[in-house]
């Protein structure tokens, strides 16, 4: 069985650094995207799906720590590690506010950083099986989010990837607020008006098939999103 390729997105002004370390992850079977400045990051970033941002933190026409708000708006979960001639605490401590794994100043090892990104990715790699492997009781019903199945008594439904995904969510947050541009960003990619509509006829499609339990409900928190409700759970 292959094993996964994991997708770094490396952001790097200075060429001659960004080659070399580039070259030396893809030696180590990362499959690397280069890009030199955060604008172009961030391009990079809406077109495809990684699983570590590595970013520079001087660079031209978006800088490192706003292009990491940016990612963050989209997939608050991703790693994110920066890289820096920046030394000042302050500067450390930004980074950290905006939620990054690890803040790396420059010159670094190679191969410690390297071990740091593996140590990550292992962690997230457990952690998604862990959710992965997650079943709910809701009310009457058994959700097993893995098989896509909704079952209640002796009947089953078998639910679409973005009613599976959505209802997982709303299952994770059960009797508490989901965010409505949480759930948009992780499922639909973006919180667009049009996504937003596609989303209410999925919550629809949602509250239809939970009738056949009166515990269970799913409210709309105006203007910021849902709650789905387990009276049987209170």
């Amino acid at each position: 069985m292959d094993t996964k390729k994991y997708k770094i997105l490396l952001c790097e002004d200075d060429t001659n650094l960004g080659m070399v370390f580039k070259n030396y992850l893809e030696l180590n079977d990362y499959d690397v995207t280069l890009e030199r400045d955060g604008r172009l990051g961030f391009a990079a970033f809406q077109r495809e799906k990684y699983d570590i941002c590595l970013l520079d933190v001087m660079m031209p026409h978006m800088d490192g720590f706003t292009l990491a708000e940016e990612i963050r708006d989209i997939d608050p979960d991703i790693p994110l590690f920066f890289l820096s001639a920046k030394t000042m605490k302050e500067d450390i401590i930004q980074g950290y506010k905006l939620g990054a794994d690890d803040y790396i100043t420059k010159p670094f090892d190679s191969d410690v950083l390297l071990h740091k990104i593996k140590a990550i990715l292992k962690r997230n790699e457990e952690l998604n099986r862990d959710q992965e492997n997650m079943e709910f009781d809701l009310g009457k019903f058994h959700f097993n989010p893995k098989l896509r199945e909704l079952v209640i008594g002796s009947s089953s439904i078998t639910l679409s990837p973005k009613e599976n995904e959505l209802l997982r969510m709303l299952a994770e947050h059960k009797n508490d607020l989901l965010p409505r541009d949480k759930a948009l960003k992780k499922i639909w990619g973006s919180d667009t008006y049009f996504n937003g509509r596609s989303m209410d006829v999925y919550i629809a499609k949602l509250r239809k098939y939970l009738k056949e339990d009166d515990q269970l409900e799913i409210v709309n928190i105006h203007g910021n999103g849902f709650r789905l409700v387990d009276k049987s759970a209170e």
